[in-house]
């Protein structure tokens, strides 16, 4: 065999692909192609020549299938063709792994496109998206039911009470005994006023003093003549950087009731690695925003800020840190009496129920209008 011309191995080769060698002589062709590197290739270059062949002549008959069969659908004016089952299903018969391969190729290209555009990791990041804990929901719901409940006061004569068209914005805590409350700037932002409310029920008018975006901080001075000034905060503010581990607790308005949330310092870091934040493991809800977190000894170490969606524990808080600056920050002029921030701590060594007790009178619930 390895004196034949090309055209001669050629017939060859397509009596061996036909089946029309037989015994020794197909044993010899196959022994000679193994043998043979240049022939093997040969053989396999013609086999697939062969096969794509075969292919087109499927192609062009299905095209003469199909157009045979509107012509007599036609010449029939509109009636179906004679056959013994369906055309639809004899192609499919005909042609389904085709079909499936090309339906497998056309799912694969899908899934690939997105992935390649980042569809998946646009979807992670969407279901761990940092949330603030403003209660939006809750405000529409609230401020409709308020306005209806308003409508129907105009109507039977009743005096209106501005407070009862107010919804749960959020916490505060003191920051400075005469007056000056802090929360955070998306609970009050948007607001045309504001009100605090303690423990006790009792509420007073309150307006935001200085905000600062970035941070999501907000300052607020309660400006009420019924409002008695409290002695000074028992508890002060940590700037020192807090221990991984360390037991935390915060104080705050989830609801219309205080509520006590305890848990421990998770990362030195807030979402996406913000280093004026700490990662807390105290599971808050809408309302905790603006509430003061504190140490086990009764220092203010950060305030609550938001969470991380669709991960239980995972909440964060300002620390200290940034929020004594912006506060230092704050205009003079702004002020109406000066701001003194404790140097006092009157926490620590007590327990930690005596603790909540000496600090609730100084957190509220914010109300905004």
């Amino acid at each position: 065999m390895d004196r034949m011309n090309e055209q001669e191995f050629i017939k060859q080769v397509d009596r061996y692909l036909n089946g029309e060698m037989e015994g020794a002589e197909r044993a010899a062709f196959e022994l000679h192609c193994r043998e043979s590197t240049a022939a093997a290739e040969q053989l396999a270059t013609h086999r697939l020549f062969l096969l794509q062949l075969k292919e087109h002549a499927h192609r062009v008959a299905f095209k003469h299938t199909l157009a045979a069969a509107a012509e007599r659908y036609h010449a029939g004016g509109g009636s179906a063709v004679e056959r013994t089952e369906p055309l639809i299903v004899t192609l499919w018969n005909k042609f389904k792994v085709n079909s499936l391969v090309a339906a497998s190729v056309a799912i694969l290209a899908v899934f690939s496109t997105l992935w390649l555009s980042g569809y998946y990791k646009t979807i992670e990041k969407t279901s761990t998206n940092y949330s603030a804990l403003r209660r939006d929901m809750n405000d529409v719901k609230k401020n409709v039911n308020a306005q209806n409940a308003v409508i129907r006061n105009i109507n039977s004569g009743k005096p209106r009470d501005d407070r009862s068209v107010g919804s749960f914005g959020g916490t505060g805590f003191v920051i400075s005994a005469n007056g000056y409350v802090v929360t955070n700037y998306h609970v009050v932002r948007g607001a045309d006023s504001v009100h605090l409310q303690n423990t006790k029920g009792e509420s007073f008018r309150a307006k935001v003093i200085y905000i600062d975006p970035t941070n999501d901080l907000a300052l607020l001075r309660i400006n009420d003549s019924t409002y008695a000034p409290l002695k000074s905060a028992p508890y002060t503010f940590k700037e020192a950087p807090s221990e991984l581990g360390e037991d935390v607790y915060t104080i705050g308005y989830p609801r219309d009731e205080v509520v006590y949330g305890q848990g421990y310092l998770s990362s030195r870091t807030g979402y996406a690695g913000d280093t004026t934040a700490y990662q807390i493991s105290i599971p808050v809800n809408p309302g905790n925003s603006g509430g003061p977190v504190l140490d086990s000894k009764g220092n203010v170490i950060g305030i609550i800020s938001g969470k991380q969606t669709g991960i239980d524990g995972a909440s964060f808080a300002i620390k200290t840190e940034a929020l004594l600056k912006s506060i230092a920050e704050v205009p003079q002029d702004s002020l109406e009496s000066d701001l003194v921030i404790s140097k006092k701590n009157a926490l620590g060594g007590l327990k930690r129920t005596e603790q909540v007790k000496k600090i609730q009178d100084y957190v509220y619930l914010v109300k905004v209008y």
